[in-house]
């Protein structure tokens, strides 16, 4: 344990793009940074939202009042190091009780250089956004000048039409599982969570990741018997080079499943538009209706942008095959002539309810067939 918890607290500020100001405590590594504000609504599993890559490029508020108290094991990543910009909390825990702990919040902010903000009435904070929607926001420990620092938040672009994805792809291609196995997986990384790649290799299957703007011709060369498409930070209509390559992986009409971004690149190479959400669907506990079945889902999810439902529901080679229960936003979608399908949630659920576990089952079985 360091000992700057007994030092006084140190001031820090967090400005909005509206205008509004909060004042708190510095945590994390002194300085400043910036990004688009957001929230997650789950009450564990902070670690695997921070490393999360689907946040890159955002400022996560932790809607639980104690963030940081089971501290810190390198085991509970979902990838190799934090991807959030930085983090807002009411309460963030230098101090943690958990046997299984490597460090503290603290020691581990400070050494992936991540500056986050203490003491901040969240609740009141999570409300405003709610009702003014998603924007960008500076946090800063290093400069309490406030018109210094909306100068520098006003140079920051919109996320609405940010390609992210590419920057958080794997530069090289890698595999995972049983290189023997009968069921190999042609992975695209837009930012894959490796508890995605866990419920793969699970179940037996041999899979190979591949970076983002990896051409369909080099996909093929594996061999896969279906292909995944993987979460993402970002806009996904800047993303052509990808729509590009999932028309052609449907043109093969190998098993194809998405997740998240992966459902919106599936949504635009079939003329489905997708859109910037309000303020988007992160936490752990979104309930999702299962049309197939009926039956309801509680889920994990992480995304600001959606498919456009008015334009699935008028196309005659899709099927909505789940909606959110909350907004009636499109939450999963299936070709009719064709083996390809994809859910707006993370069914391999880490952390959150397993609920949705079977949609890897699902798509086995559509490559068994």
């Amino acid at each position: 344990m360091s000992d700057t918890h007994l030092q006084p607290p140190k001031p820090a500020i967090l400005i909005l793009e509206d205008g509004n100001v909060f004042h708190g405590r510095a945590f994390g590594k002194t300085g400043t940074t910036t990004g688009e504000i957001c929230f997650n609504t789950g009450m564990t599993g902070y670690q695997e939202v921070f490393t999360d890559p689907s946040y890159f490029g955002q400022i996560v508020i932790m809607n639980n009042v104690h963030i940081g108290n089971y501290g810190i094991n390198e085991a509970d990543v979902e990838s190799d190091s934090i991807k959030v910009k930085g983090i807002i909390g009411r309460n963030l825990e230098e101090q943690y009780s958990r046997f299984a702990a490597d460090n503290s919040l603290q020691e581990y902010f400070e050494k992936q250089n991540i500056v986050a903000i203490d003491g901040i009435d969240s609740r009141a904070l999570v409300i405003h956004i709610r009702e003014a929607g998603a924007m960008n926001c500076i946090i800063s420990s290093e400069n309490q000048r406030v018109e210094e620092l909306k100068k520098i938040l006003s140079e920051v672009p919109s996320m609405a039409g940010l390609e992210l994805a590419s920057s958080v792809s794997t530069k090289e291609s890698y595999t995972a599982g049983n290189e023997n196995s009968k069921v190999k997986i042609a992975v695209l990384d837009f930012g894959i969570k490796k508890n995605i790649l866990n419920c793969f290799v699970e179940r037996g299957a041999y899979v190979k990741v591949f970076n983002a703007k990896t051409s369909f011709e080099e996909l093929e060369k594996f061999s896969p018997n279906g292909y995944f498409i993987s979460n993402g930070p970002g806009d996904p209509e800047p993303m052509q080079y990808a729509v590009n390559t999932v028309k052609q992986i449907l043109q093969s009409k190998k098993p194809f499943f998405g997740i998240c971004l992966g459902q919106q690149l599936l949504a635009l190479a079939n003329d489905i538009p997708t859109f910037k959400m309000h303020h988007g669907h992160r936490g752990l506990n979104h309930p999702v209706k299962n049309l197939i079945t009926g039956k309801c889902e509680i889920t994990t999810q992480n995304h600001g942008f959606g498919v456009n439902a008015e334009a699935a529901g008028n196309n005659p080679n899709i099927e909505i095959t789940h909606v959110n229960l909350n907004d009636d936003s499109v939450e999963g979608i299936r070709l009719k002539d064709r083996p390809a399908f994809s859910v707006q949630y993370h069914p391999e659920s880490t952390p959150g309810p397993h609920d949705s576990r079977y949609l890897f089952d699902e798509f086995f079985k559509m490559i068994a067939n």
